[in-house]
């Protein structure tokens, strides 16, 4: 115990002093502490110091700097009020100097408003006076002419209408004889002059009626069983198909309806082609060739129309155009004949003064019943007006179309022009592949069949073989008698010859009465009296039509 109480004591003495002694350790660490603060604190007062004294070397150049920077504005500032002031000063000098100038025109307007003041009451004056002259002298002339002004002015005016009208009928008497005189020679130049500038020389263009199928095999396909392909086709396209017996490579397309042969050809030579030959192919390849015949028609009727330069045109009509290009006449595509016309037409309607837009489109359209005259009864001239009646169409267009084969009576200039043109295009050399050997048979025969009829006088084949015209003996033949010779004549020449388009017959029958007075004796002649139901001095006409 004692032991342990000694070492307790030790421990706790060793502990007490170890406690002094750390005190005193810290003491001195912290003496040492506070020397070294004051150290760090003096020179951070040192440092304070200098950055001090450094702000405020450059506070004070900065206000300095300032200062100088303000003091210059307000020079700058002073020396602009100086100048102001200058400037106020001048405006106000020039100000006053308008101030005066606009005083003295004050004054100048002021004496001038006086004198026009004066100047419009002597003008009043001058002018009371002058009307109380004139009323005298009015008066003064009436009295010595005995004639008033109302009945001087009536007697001016009618010495100057009969001189006028003198005058006038000298003119037109003049310009009618100079139109006379050179009207053949100025219509003759306008022709040449058209037929150079307008049309251009196209070749005759050949229908083909045949599709050339050399492959055996193909042939042997489009055939089939006891050629059921062929009638197939025959039926889809509304034609008649015909291998040559001297050539089984040729398979001729018979229709006389151009449209369903170009269907037949394109569709035939799509399948010779494709050599897929069966119903199926047969129907798509007619239908396609059916779309692209009408695709065709209207195009070429568009790009017909553009090219004209004819203004607006009914879509359908301009479809009707279009199916001019496979139809043609004598060997002439009628689509290229139509255009040619509208272009002469146009020309001279040009020279003419006259509108050359409805002359063009007059010549489009003058043959245009042709197109459908395969398809419905009448002449190309009547379904002509037909269709131009039906798209409502310019009266001059209309006239134009039933005259230009003299069928009516022309009553516009332009029809004129549209038969010329047409006459034109027709006749230029290589136009038609008709021989002039066949046109002059074609119209011996139909004066030769009319001649031999029972009491023809005579007879004229005219417009190139489309009418025939008969002159009857009124003496022999009644008015029934030449209805029948006109029917009789039309059936003749449809046993005996072979004609494109239509043919008119028309006999003629003249009555006339004559009576002769003389101054002491009577002579009459006369002839059988006249039994008709038209006018006394037109002829009684039997029309038959052969188509």
């Amino acid at each position: 115990m004692i032991y342990i109480v000694l070492g307790f004591l030790a421990c706790v003495i060793g502990a007490f002093s170890g406690v002094s002694l750390q005190k005193r350790r810290y003491a001195a660490e912290i003496q040492g502490a506070h020397r070294e603060a004051d150290k760090v604190l003096a020179h951070a007062k040192v440092k304070a110091q200098e950055a001090v004294e450094k702000i405020n070397e450059t506070a004070d150049q900065r206000v300095s700097d300032y200062k100088e920077s303000i003091e210059e504005e307000l020079d700058s500032y002073q020396a602009d009020n100086a100048t102001r002031e200058v400037r106020i000063k001048q405006r106000e000098t020039g100000l006053t100097q308008t101030a005066a100038r606009l005083d003295q025109l004050h004054e100048e307007m002021t004496k001038r408003a006086n004198d026009l003041s004066h100047l419009k009451q002597s003008i009043v004056d001058l002018r009371k006076r002058a009307e109380a002259l004139s009323s005298k002298r009015v008066t003064t002339l009436e009295e010595r002419g005995q004639l008033s002004i109302g009945q001087a002015k009536v007697e001016i005016l009618d010495q100057l209408k009969d001189s006028l009208a003198r005058e006038k009928e000298i003119e037109l008497r003049y310009q009618q004889d100079e139109a006379a005189v050179n009207a053949p020679k100025i219509a003759k130049i306008m022709a040449v002059d058209a037929i150079q500038r307008g049309p251009v020389d196209m070749p005759r263009e050949h229908t083909e009626h045949l599709v050339q199928i050399y492959d055996n095999s193909t042939r042997q396909k489009l055939t089939g069983r006891d050629s059921q392909n062929l009638r197939y086709i025959e039926t889809l396209a509304g034609v008649d198909l015909v291998f040559d017996p001297d050539d089984r490579s040729v398979l001729h397309i018979v229709t006389a309806d151009p449209i369903r042969r170009e269907i037949a050809k394109l569709a035939l030579t799509n399948l010779t082609v494709s050599k897929q030959i069966n119903a199926q192919s047969i129907e798509r390849q007619v239908t396609i060739a059916q779309t692209d015949v009408m695709n065709d028609i209207r195009k070429t009727g568009e790009r017909a129309v553009s090219s004209l330069h004819i203004g607006w045109m009914h879509p359908d009509l301009i479809k009707i155009v279009g199916r001019l290009k496979y139809r043609t006449s004598y060997g002439q595509n009628v689509l290229n004949h139509s255009i040619e016309v509208a272009e002469i037409a146009g020309l001279m309607a040009a020279e003419l003064g006259l509108n050359v837009k409805v002359a063009k489109r007059a010549g489009l359209l003058h043959d245009i019943g042709k197109a459908i005259d395969r398809e419905v009864d009448g002449t190309h001239v009547e379904l002509g007006v037909k269709i131009a009646e039906t798209f409502d169409e310019d009266s001059r267009v209309i006239n134009s179309i039933a005259s230009h084969h003299g069928d009516v009576e022309v009553t516009t200039p332009i029809s004129y022009l549209v038969a010329a043109g047409d006459t034109i295009s027709g006749g230029r050399p290589g136009a038609r592949s008709e021989s002039v050997e066949e046109y002059v048979n074609r119209l011996k025969s139909l004066e030769r069949i009319a001649s031999s009829k029972r009491g023809v006088k005579e007879s004229y084949a005219i417009q190139a073989g489309r009418e025939i015209r008969i002159m009857v003996d009124p003496r022999k033949i009644n008015d029934q008698q030449n209805a029948e010779l006109a029917d009789q004549v039309k059936k003749q020449i449809e046993a005996e010859l072979a004609y494109p388009g239509k043919i008119k017959v028309t006999a003629i029958r003249d009555f006339k009465a004559v009576a002769y007075i003389g101054q002491n004796k009577k002579s009459s002649q006369q002839h059988e009296p006249a039994r008709r139901r038209q006018s006394k001095h037109r002829p009684n006409h039997a029309k038959s039509r052969v188509r």
